[in-house]
C-alpha cells in the first residue's frame, strides 16, 4: 500500500523590505513546503501581488518604504477589507497599536490573522506552523503584541471614562494651552479648569507623585487615544 502524498503547503506572498531578510525567508520556507507565490519590498507591491496571485496568506512587516512607519501594516489592513479570504500574518519587529487592533478584529471573512515579532521566533518550524495556522484561517499571536494591545485598549478605556468638558480641556491641553487660557476660552474660573484637570489627572491615574509630569503624561494618553 503507497502512502497518501503529503498535502500541499500553503501558498503564501511575502513583504519584507530588506533584500536580504526577504531572500532568506523565500529560500527557509520554500525548503519547508510553503509555496512563495511572490516577494516584494514595499506595500504597494504587496497589494498587487495579492491581487494578482491570491495566495492563502500574506506574511508582511510593519515598516515599509517610503516613509519607514507603517505602510505594511496598513496595506495588511486593506488586504483584510478588500481580500477577506486571505489571510495576514504581521512579522515585525515593531507592535503598532494605531492598526494592530482595526487589523486583528477587521476580518470579514474566514481568513486567519497574526502577528508575531522577529526577535521572538527561534525556530523556523514554529513559523512556519504559525503560517499554516493563519492560512487555514486560524490565529498566530505573540503574547507580547497581546499584552502591548491591551495596554492600549486600558488607556483607550481610561479616556472613555472622561466628561465631554474634560476631553475638550484635555484636547486644548494637548494644545500647549495653560489652565488660564483654557478659562479664557470657556469663559470660566482657573480654579474651575484646574478641577477639571484634577478630574482628568485621577481618571488616567496619574498620581500626585508624578507632580509636573502629569499634565505631559496626560497629553500623551490623549494623543494615543
Amino acid at each position: 500500500m503507497h502512502p497518501s502524498p503529503a498535502a500541499p503547503g500553503p501558498r503564501i506572498v511575502i513583504a519584507e523590505d530588506s533584500a536580504l531578510l526577504r531572500d532568506g525567508l523565500v529560500q527557509l520556507l520554500g525548503m519547508r513546503g510553503v509555496e512563495v507565490a511572490a516577494a516584494v519590498g514595499d506595500a504597494q507591491g504587496l497589494l498587487a501581488a495579492v491581487a494578482e496571485h491570491r495566495p492563502d496568506a500574506a506574511v508582511v512587516d510593519v515598516r515599509m518604504p517610503p516613509t519607514q512607519t507603517d505602510e505594511g501594516l496598513r496595506a495588511a489592513v486593506e488586504i483584510r477589507r478588500t481580500w477577506p479570504d486571505v489571510g495576514v500574518l504581521i512579522f515585525s519587529q515593531y507592535v503598532e497599536t494605531r492598526y494592530a487592533a482595526e487589523l486583528l478584529g477587521g476580518g470579514r471573512g474566514g481568513a486567519g490573522v497574526g502577528y508575531l515579532l522577529k526577535e521572538r521566533v527561534v525556530d523556523i518550524g514554529e513559523f512556519v506552523d504559525a503560517i499554516g495556522r493563519v492560512a487555514a484561517g486560524g490565529t498566530a499571536l505573540d503574547p507580547e503584541v497581546v499584552a502591548q494591545l491591551f495596554g492600549a485598549s486600558r488607556r483607550r478605556s481610561a479616556l472613555d471614562g472622561l466628561t465631554p468638558r474634560e476631553r475638550e480641556v484635555l484636547g486644548l491641553m494637548a494644545q500647549g494651552l495653560t489652565n488660564q487660557s483654557i478659562a479664557d476660552r470657556f469663559v470660566v474660573t482657573e480654579r474651575a479648569v484646574e478641577k477639571h484637570v484634577a478630574n482628568i489627572f485621577a481618571k488616567l491615574g496619574l498620581a500626585v507623585e508624578e507632580g509636573g509630569h502629569r499634565r505631559v503624561l496626560a497629553v500623551l494618553r490623549y494623543l494615543e487615544g
